[in-house]
């Protein structure tokens, strides 16, 4: 009888000790559970990916993209001084920001509700790395804004170096130098087409093309117009106007693919040779007058900037000035891949390093645009 009742007593005493586990069980996770979500509250109230947040703080699959507070991007701004603005681009108005770190930042910022989509196409873009891509830090969803913290390059656009007269830029841009930075462009576009699925810029231009404090390319803006496209429900108005560097086989299939970054990347070119700017061509806009443009440089006493004089061989720039050509060929599938421009560029500045090495500087002779192809 004794020996029944103890194993009834340890029987229920098992149950009690399994029972007052699950107890501590249910309360240990319902603790974990508030605290989880207050993290989530605390990083982004506001934000209906908070969960996305989390997991980018957390360097998680999504990528290594890092979600700011506003309070950051106001102090590094000096609350979004005017004296902090920079520029304004297709995303909206730019500022140059230093982090509590001393990291210095450009933070790309436009009217915007949290939006979900915003968050996961963000993740997707940060995980982009390349030396010759601008790499984007972060972002922030807060206050009725939505913003893009990028690294910030400190030698600004080509636009810049080519066309601002009001400065002389620190170092002299030689053809070396120009095509230099044309192979960098092209491999940064070409990393951005090797990606699975392709990205495709879609907004491609001198403007675009940033350079760091030792002159190295890095292609900006990539794949903001696929992300203006999903958080703008009337799409990228800004884009709309002419534009010198789209592609003229847009207007016929509708769509940016990656031959359309090939025919920008083929204006670009020509405005490293000529020094001219493209986007002055026809403010109406048509797409015939970029090829009138073309051809007119190819037929002017002054195809080449003038800058450039006794930097290049002839022999070299006609085969520099054949790819530009070849990059806006019609139809779009004759162009190239752009894997296959860095190529032809690398052979091109490899044969232009050992010809100035061997004879000394380049032609001073200007070689009309035409004569460059006679033979």
């Amino acid at each position: 009888m004794a020996s029944s009742f103890a194993a009834i007593a340890g029987g229920i005493g098992g149950v009690v000790v399994v029972f007052l586990g699950v107890i501590f069980f249910i309360c240990f996770r319902s603790f974990r559970g508030r605290k989880y979500s207050n993290r989530n509250s605390d990083s982004a109230s506001s934000d209906p990916s908070a969960v996305v947040s989390v997991e980018l703080k957390r360097g998680g699959s999504f990528g290594p993209s890092r979600l700011f507070r506003m309070e950051e991007l106001e102090k590094a701004t000096k609350h979004f001084d005017e004296n902090s603005l920079i520029g304004c681009g297709s995303f909206g108005l730019v500022f140059k920001g230093l982090l509590c770190d001393g990291t210095v930042v450009a933070i790309k910022r436009r009217l915007g509700t949290p939006k979900q989509e915003f968050t996961e196409e963000v993740a997707r873009l940060s995980r982009i790395q390349h030396r010759n891509l601008v790499s984007l830090l972060g972002y922030c969803q807060d206050s009725g804004y939505s913003m893009l913290v990028f690294e910030y390059l400190p030698n600004g656009s080509m636009h810049n170096h080519l066309y601002d007269t009001g400065k002389e830029s620190a170092t002299k841009l030689e053809f070396k130098q120009r095509l230099s930075i044309a192979i960098g462009t092209a491999k940064g576009l070409s990393h951005l087409h090797s990606q699975h699925p392709s990205i495709i810029h879609g907004n491609f231009k001198t403007a675009n093309v940033l350079v760091d404090e030792d002159f190295i390319a890095k292609v900006a803006d990539a794949g903001i117009l696929k992300l203006l496209e999903k958080i703008d429900d009337a799409g990228p108005s800004g884009l709309s106007s002419f534009n010198a560097f789209k592609d003229p086989e847009i207007n016929q299939i509708g769509i940016h693919c990656e031959t359309s970054d090939v025919y920008s990347f083929g204006v670009f070119l020509l405005e490293l040779v000529t020094g001219r700017d493209a986007s002055h061509i026809d403010e109406f806009g048509s797409n015939q007058s970029v090829l009138d443009w073309v051809e007119k440089q190819l037929s002017s006493e002054q195809l080449v900037d003038h800058r450039l004089l006794g930097s290049f061989t002839a022999e070299v720039m006609k085969d520099f000035v054949k790819i530009a050509l070849r990059c806006m060929s019609f139809p779009g599938r004759y162009r190239p891949t752009m894997e296959t421009v860095v190529l032809d560029l690398e052979k091109i500045l490899e044969r232009e390093m050992m010809h100035t090495t061997v004879m000394g500087e380049g032609t001073s002779t200007v070689t009309l645009g035409s004569q460059l192809f006679t033979n």
